[in-house]
């Protein structure tokens, strides 16, 4: 049986990124797939390379209408419309961790018969995801860490009105020297920021924002958040970029009394972007935030602002969707009519939360 993949136009606002590129496509399709790439408003990535590289074009959202033998490859969230899912969908379902959606979306995957590969569960055999956008995710928190920071020294509150994605990393950076420009006399002192998480995939991505601009940062990792805290060292810089997963033990980086400290602090990053998970290591605030309106102002006195984006990647859609989609094309070749190597890990763990609803 010929294997189909069917790549969804994303639908969330601001999401201009892909799983799959043009030449990912071609070697899928050289492979004996057959590739079904949805045209898009709204994607970084041309549909025309797409049909160059010999992939069947379908309308934008016509996934519903797909084969029910095809495989459904998207990013972000499906609509919340509670119709039954009788497909196989690779894509972030944000389902296994107890999120309030969770139960919802897999109770469609249940009644329609379908199936999740949660690209956040896809691992190897030592349990490293086998693609993340945890780098571009790192390096966007940071810059957007900033920017809310020289919003704070114009005045601007809460932070930026809002972001768009950028065409490419150096559209970015020049758009953060100018922010600085605007927020900094010449003669002020640089902003320090504290990354925590610092060795991994996202804290990597946040140290060479900081780098890039020629900006400070002390960089914590397990060693130095290893006594549980408390942890003043944080209030003592003026931005603190979190990029460690909400996970049972993780230790409280900001406290609710912070918010009343004396301290330096005035923008938190919080890159995992974990609100409602009962091992938010920031519980300052409860919801997270968007392109559209970036910003939580948590204390006006001194002022702290949060920044809880959860797609930051889409700022740099195409770098990160260039990056995300080399990292994954080896698992999209390993598809195969029976489940296999990560897919098969990937829909075990689907089942034992189906059997549990």
């Amino acid at each position: 049986m010929q294997l189909h993949l069917w790549v969804r136009a994303e639908q969330r606002q601001s999401e201009q990124r892909v799983g799959l590129t043009p030449d990912g496509a071609a070697a899928l399709i050289a492979a004996g797939l057959r590739v079904t790439v949805e045209d898009s408003s709204c994607r970084a990535i041309a549909i025309d390379g797409y049909r160059a590289a010999g992939a069947e074009i379908a309308a934008e959202n016509s996934w519903p209408q797909a084969p029910v033998d095809a495989i459904i490859f998207g990013l972000k969230e499906l609509p919340e419309d509670g119709t039954a899912l009788p497909h196989r969908h690779i894509m972030f379902g944000h389902a296994f961790k107890g999120q309030a959606d969770g139960p919802a979306l897999l109770s469609r995957f249940r009644d329609g018969g379908g199936a999740l590969y949660d690209l956040e569960y896809l691992t190897d055999e030592t349990g490293r995801r086998v693609a993340a956008f945890g780098y571009w995710a790192g390096y966007a928190g940071a810059a957007m860490g900033l920017k809310v920071w020289a919003a704070q020294q114009t005045g601007d509150a809460p932070g930026p009105a809002g972001v768009q994605p950028y065409g490419g990393r150096a559209d970015l950076l020049a758009d953060l020297a100018r922010n600085l420009k605007a927020g900094l006399a010449s003669d002020a002192p640089r902003p320090g920021a504290i990354i925590i998480g610092a060795k991994g995939r996202v804290g990597t991505g946040a140290g060479d924002l900081f780098d890039a601009m020629g900006l400070p940062s002390t960089r914590w990792d397990m060693d130095e958040t290893a006594s549980g805290g408390p942890f003043p060292e944080i209030l003592d810089h003026d931005i603190f970029v979190n990029c460690v997963l909400a996970l049972p033990g993780i230790p409280v980086f900001v406290p609710r009394s912070a918010l009343s400290a004396k301290r330096r602090l005035s923008v938190i990053a919080d890159v995992s972007c974990d609100p409602s998970s009962p091992y938010n290591p920031i519980p300052v605030y409860d919801h997270a935030t968007s392109f559209s309106d970036p910003v939580i102002r948590v204390a006006d006195d001194p002022v702290l602002d949060v920044m809880a984006i959860d797609n930051l990647p889409s700022m740099l859609p195409v770098e990160s969707s260039q990056d995300f989609a080399a990292q994954l094309l080896p698992s999209l070749l390993q598809l195969a009519p029976e489940d296999t190597g990560v897919w098969a890990r990937a829909r075990a763990l689907f089942d034992r939360h189906i059997a549990n609803l």
